[in-house]
């Protein structure tokens, strides 16, 4: 799904920012699923989330893959060249834009600093396909993919996600979005006001 926009639903991500760090603390290296990530705005955020709770030495540990299905192809080139128009950063918090954007052109389209491009590998997929793109992951974030999936669909890419989540790993969902009956014993959740579940 292509609608997003930088820090949406900034309370859960400032969450779940704690929390990685936490596990930065215990793991020494952290590795991110955003899958479903439309234009990168997501992924994006959480690294420039992470950026700013971390040193710079830190924030090298951080490593972040998006995914999505990207079935017109243009999703790729716009993360990959981390370019977006100043009215997707209007939401931004103060600061951000300066710190961590480059006013490139006459048209008001900013690109995003190296530091921030560098945290984030992009790849094509789709996930009812149900095949990883890759194991031992600390978090997974999917928001806004799963509504569209009937209930078995949604069954196995749960499964997928647990099956890639480290012990004690976070999925990170939509504040509308619930975990299937069948999938919670496998799943706790961490806080009464974010949707972030820990594998069990």
């Amino acid at each position: 799904m292509a609608f997003t926009f930088f820090f949406r639903d900034r309370h859960t991500l400032e969450h779940l920012t704690k929390l990685i760090v936490k596990k930065l603390e215990q793991y020494g290296s952290i590795k991110i699923w955003d899958a479903g990530c439309a234009m990168g705005q997501e992924p994006y955020t959480i690294s420039i989330m992470l950026a700013e709770a971390l040193s710079d030495s830190d924030f090298k540990k951080i490593r972040i893959i998006a995914t999505d299905i990207d079935e017109n192809n243009q999703f790729g080139k716009i993360i990959k060249e981390g370019i977006y128009p100043f009215d997707q950063l209007s939401r931004l918090p103060e600061g951000i834009i300066e710190k961590y954007f480059i006013k490139i052109d006459e048209n008001e389209n900013y690109k995003l600093v190296d530091k921030i491009l560098n945290s984030l590998e992009f790849h094509k997929q789709d996930l009812l396909q149900y095949a990883p793109i890759d194991y031992n992951f600390d978090a997974v974030i999917c928001k806004n993919v799963l509504l569209h999936f009937n209930h078995e669909q949604q069954m196995k890419v749960f499964e997928m996600y647990y099956n890639v989540l480290k012990p004690g790993g976070y999925l990170t969902m939509e504040q509308t979005q619930s975990i299937p009956v069948e999938m919670l014993p496998k799943f706790d959740k961490v806080l009464s006001d974010a949707n972030i579940f820990q594998k069990v």
